[in-house]
């Protein structure tokens, strides 16, 4: 059900804030929310934005590359993945409407199984299971224990000891999960560094990789099993959540972006492109302004309330000192740690069977993942995008750009394109079975690699649009919707939330909470329905008796092997 509970001991006392006119800086997930939900209920809502709309959730384009009518080759800034535990995203979703009836939640699509390659081994994991007898952390143990059974490759003892210590993170009350697993890695949660190679690459890397292409020594424990038993209970089908591995069935634009600002435009909502917010400028206690710098010079918004909708490597330089001498919290954002997660195309002439789902290619240290696109999309491929040749997308998502890789023993950073490209095929064919005859360089029409990384090679390499880690103690860094400014908001992934990751859900999850807000503080009427995760209500008294553990210093009662106290 439908629940605001996460959000409320945390919430700022209520200030005022008349008047219905709403700058929106940032056209991403959590500004175009905001903008949705205050649209429907009559607020005049403008939306700034300084380079495309959708921001990380868009889908980029190959220029040039469509002929005979076709549309151009899609890329994307990383796959789109819309795990069963997102409710907040797909009820926005179901109010897009689309050209010729239905709505944007009708273009998720759902994959039937998640595939992992190993060292030229295959390991299916499922997308759906069963619980036997009641839920339990008995009978939960003995699904994950199933779940994870192909995994014959790591010692059984470890084994048992990771989902053990899953079992400990599931049956741990808020306060745990909060004061002693929110500030220790996820590495040191289940002892990484003690176990097997295979233990850290099957186990502990690829459940990373594929829930939240994170890394394990940098995402902090309670993020990560949030994930963890959000992806269970999907899985299981409980907690009202849909297919745990759902996709989009068209490129990301064309079946959620665009209906999406078509459906803004109706409900009247203005949008300025190419305008970068460069000050909030402040006086009397809140924003008075805001200036943009656009294609004909520079101007300042007004606007009774401002919605800062940007990302946190954004955000920071916009929070100067008078707006932090109002509200010094905010000077911990700074602090927050952001690493790069980009996605590259290889556009292929042939279909390219690796799952029906979304891949891991385990064990590989640029923590490589894809989805086969054209499996999952409703218009044939060849017939309308590029230039007729190329029948697959396989889109991947690079997460480890940092680590030297396996045939030039460099970091994906300091690789020129073509290496970059040449390091992927090295990695996914010594992960496939037989890949040197699975991803022949002959079937492989071209490539593209995320624009927003520059200067690859150089000492000038960058990335526009980095991904925020959630590292141990990011928690207590992390601001709400609201600040002690009564009419400025915020309204980005790096909000809190309680998905807890910086996610397209994490985002739209903030843009309710802004738009929420902006509702109290002009006295509107109505609010924006917070989605929550499931907890089951059978481990109620489970959670309520660790509590009383922690306060009393104890470890979880279920912490039997290698048991540790706060």
């Amino acid at each position: 059900l439908p629940t605001t509970a996460s959000a409320a001991p945390f919430a700022r006392q209520a200030a005022t804030a008349t008047g219905r006119r709403v700058a929106v800086l940032g056209g991403g997930m959590g500004g175009l929310t905001v903008a949705h939900e205050l649209a429907e209920r009559g607020y005049q809502v403008t939306v700034y934005e300084r380079k495309a709309w959708g921001g990380k959730c868009r889908s980029i384009p190959v220029p040039g590359t469509g002929t005979g009518g076709r549309k151009d080759l899609p890329g994307e800034h990383g796959f789109r993945f819309f795990p069963g535990f997102y409710r907040n995203l797909p009820d926005t979703m179901s109010r897009i409407p689309l050209p010729g009836g239905g709505t944007a939640h009708d273009n998720l699509v759902s994959g039937s199984e998640e595939v992992a390659f190993y060292n030229g081994s295959t390991l299916r994991l499922p997308a759906r299971g069963s619980i036997i007898g009641t839920l339990s952390p008995d009978s939960l143990l003995t699904f994950l224990e199933t779940a994870l059974g192909v995994v014959t490759q790591v010692p059984a003892d470890q084994v048992l000891y990771f989902l053990r210590k899953i079992i400990v993170f599931v049956t741990s009350g808020p306060k745990r999960r909060l004061g002693q697993w929110e500030k220790m890695s996820f590495s040191d949660f289940v002892a990484a560094s003690r176990m097997s190679q295979t233990y850290r690459e099957l186990l502990v890397n690829m459940f990373t990789s594929t829930l939240v292409a994170a890394k394990p020594d940098r995402a902090n424990a309670r993020t990560m099993g949030l994930m963890a038993e959000a992806w269970a209970y999907s899985t299981l089908g409980l907690g009202g959540y849909d297919a745990p591995d759902r996709v989009l069935n068209a490129p990301t634009d064309e079946a959620l972006i665009d209906p999406w600002l078509a459906h803004l435009n109706n409900l009247g909502v203005t949008f300025t492109m190419g305008a970068t917010v460069t000050e909030l400028l402040v006086g009397n206690g809140q924003i008075t302004g805001a200036r943009v710098a656009t294609a004909t010079g520079s101007t300042v918004i007004d606007a009774d309330h401002y919605v800062l909708a940007v990302p946190v490597e954004r955000a920071v330089p916009l929070l100067n000192n008078d707006i932090l001498a109002l509200d010094p919290t905010l000077a911990q954002l700074k602090n927050l740690i952001t690493d790069w997660m980009n996605g590259i195309m290889f556009y292929l002439k042939q279909p390219l069977p690796l799952s029906k789902g979304h891949t891991v290619f385990a064990g590989q240290p640029w923590a490589l993942t894809s989805i086969n696109q054209a499996e999952f999309w409703k218009a044939n491929f060849a017939a309308t995008y590029g230039d007729g040749t190329v029948q697959e997308c396989l889109s991947l998502d690079l997460s480890a750009w940092d680590k030297p890789g396996i045939l030039y023993g460099k970091a994906a950073k300091d690789c020129t394109p073509d290496e970059i490209v040449n390091e992927i095929k090295a990695q996914i064919r010594k992960a496939v079975p037989f890949g040197d005859l699975v991803l022949p360089d002959s079937i492989i029409q071209s490539t593209f690699i995320d624009p927003a990384i520059t200067g690859l090679a150089t000492p000038g390499v960058a990335d526009d649009e980095p991904l925020l880690i959630n590292t141990p103690g990011s928690w207590n860094l992390r601001p709400e919707a609201t600040t002690a400014l009564p009419n400025l908001y915020l309204a980005a992934d790096y909000v809190r939330s309680d998905v807890n990751l910086a996610t397209m859900e994490g985002a739209n999850e903030a843009g309710r909470k802004a738009a929420n807000a902006i509702i109290q503080r002009s006295g509107g009427s109505g609010s924006a329905t917070l989605f929550g995760l499931y907890q089951p209500n059978e481990f109620a008294a489970i959670f309520a008796a660790d509590d009383t553990r922690y306060d009393a210093g104890l470890p979880n009662a279920f912490d039997t092997t290698d048991p540790m106290a706060p």
